[in-house]
Order: C-alpha cells, then structure tokens, then sequence
C-alpha cells in the first residue's frame, strides 16, 4: 500500500529531524521555506518538493504537519488566501505538533471542518534526537476516526503515542505539564543560586535533595549544567519555556482562573529573557539567578 502524502510546515530543529525520519522511511514530502534555508535544502537534497505557500503544501498532501514556535505562527500558516485551509482536500488531515493554546486550537478545527478535513494537536515530547530515531512522545487529541487513519504514521514518528480526548486536550495536557517541569527547573536553579548565596556546594545540596523524594529527571537535568557544566541535557531554551508558561496562564484565565503558582516562573524566565538569556537553555537559568542573587541589595 502507498504511503499518505506528507506536507511539512516548520523545519526547525524539531521539524527537521522530524522530516528527515519521514523521508528515511520513504514518505513523499512536500516543504516550504520560513526563516532558515539549511533546513529545507537538506530535505530538497533527499528528495522533498519545496513550493512556495502553505496552500501548495496542503493542495499536494493527505497529511499536513505543522511545527511552529507560536499560535500566532500557526494561524498566519493556516489562514488567508494562500494558507493551509484554502488548499486543504476534502478528507485530509491537519497536525500540530507545536504548543499552542487550546482555544485557538479548536477555533482553526473549527475552520478545518468546514472543508470536510480534519484538525488534530499532538504536541511533542522528548528532543529532536529522538524525533530521527522515531521515538518522540506524541500527545494527540481531535476526532478519533481521523486519529485511527494517521496512527501508523504517528508511530513511525514516535515511541509513545497517546489519543487523549477531544481537540485541544493534548495542548491542554501539553501546557499543564510544560508548566509543572519549568516550575521544578527553576526551583531547582534557585536552589543552586542560593547555595551559592549561603556559601555551600551545590553539589552537596544535589547529593541531599536527590537522596529524598525530591529527586527528579528535571532535577538532573538542571544539575547537569549547574554542577557538571552540561547544558544540553535539557535542550529547550528559555524564551521557548518563557513562551509556553505565559500560555499557561493564559489558558487558566481563558476559564476565568488567575494562576498563582506560573506567576513566579514567568517573572524569572521574563526576566531571564529581558536579560539576554533568551536563547540559552532552560537549566542555566541557574547563571541568571545566581547573577541577580550576587548583586548587592538583591532579594
């Protein structure tokens, strides 16, 4: 049996690595350029079709994927004359594979259906090795049926694939746990700092807290960097973190909730990013705070 027809949009460095995988099982791919060329010339080189809009993506695919940093990115992708939806085919089927909001998840559903295709979140666990070994954690959620028909090309792009319900629950389930794991990260980074603060090792605070019922793979991964120098253990930047929690937040108040707990991480990571720290990754926010703690009068 032929394979689906696959449209790409996003070849980050998660979208790339989830485009080489396809096209090393043989999937026919059709790309478009956005802000870097490297990536979509390595996937012409092994034989995707680069076009020039999002519309000639959907127009040429069964299944269109996207890979987007923002809702803002993945709406400017799907509407308009040349987006998405105006060339999707009747039965086709959408994918997010970014963290979006949920609201504006379902409202591009919504959009989707009316052309007698399909829209599906499946946000993305784990890193982009593990996206060229087939091996991510797909968290998907959308119309069941039309889930059944790309469940075998989700297993090919991930180890543990998960239906949770309908559209915009896997963003929901996405945000709830980008937002636990960046508020133990930053715990964990004050930790260290204010070891630094108080004139203790911080490796004799890890050998503590890891000994108890603190310790955590997030735990490891901020200690990878604060005490072994190891910064890509957790490969997620900090404005991405900054991205994800402030949707958080956003997604409580969308249901009239004003969240205590994301206040504090996103001040840090905010304050990270105005900073400059931006583009590093999420465990040297230890270098930030320990900075800011350093600094006379700080509190």
């Amino acid at each position: 049996m032929s394979k689906p027809s696959i449209g790409f949009l996003g070849l980050g460095l998660m979208g790339s690595a989830m485009c080489q995988r396809l096209l090393d099982l043989s999937y026919p791919l059709t790309v478009i350029a956005n802000r870097s060329r490297e990536n979509v010339d390595k996937a012409v080189a092994r034989g995707a079709v680069e076009v020039k809009t999002a519309r000639e993506v959907a127009e040429r695919s069964d299944i269109v994927m996207l890979c987007m940093d923002t809702s803002a990115s993945v709406e400017s992708r799907m509407y308009g004359d040349d987006g998405v939806i105006a060339g999707l085919n009747p039965q086709a089927v959408t994918i997010d594979f970014g963290t979006s909001l949920p609201n504006s998840t379902r409202a591009i559903g919504e959009a989707v259906s009316a052309k007698d295709a399909t829209y599906l979140d499946a946000p993305l666990g784990r890193t982009p090795a593990h996206a060229l070994d087939g091996a991510l954690n797909i968290m998907c959620s959308g119309d069941r049926a039309a889930y059944d028909r790309v469940e075998p090309v989700l297993k090919d792009l991930g180890e543990n694939v998960f239906h949770l319900g309908a559209l915009g629950s896997g963003h929901t389930i996405k945000l709830i746990n980008n937002f636990f794991a960046m508020t133990t990260a930053n715990a964990m980074a004050e930790a260290f700092a204010i070891a630094d603060k108080m004139g203790v090792a911080r490796e004799q605070v890890y050998a503590v807290m890891s000994a108890g019922p603190n310790h955590s793979s997030m735990m490891d991964f901020v200690k990878a960097y604060a005490v072994d120098g190891n910064s890509n253990a957790l490969e997620f930047a900090i404005k991405n973190a900054n991205k994800d929690v402030g949707y958080y937040g956003q997604m409580a108040s969308d249901v009239n909730v004003d969240s205590i707990m994301s206040k504090s991480v996103r001040e840090a990571l905010s304050s990270a990013v105005d900073a400059g720290f931006g583009d590093k990754m999420v465990s040297e926010m230890v270098d930030f705070l320990a900075e800011k703690y350093a600094e006379p009068g700080s509190s």
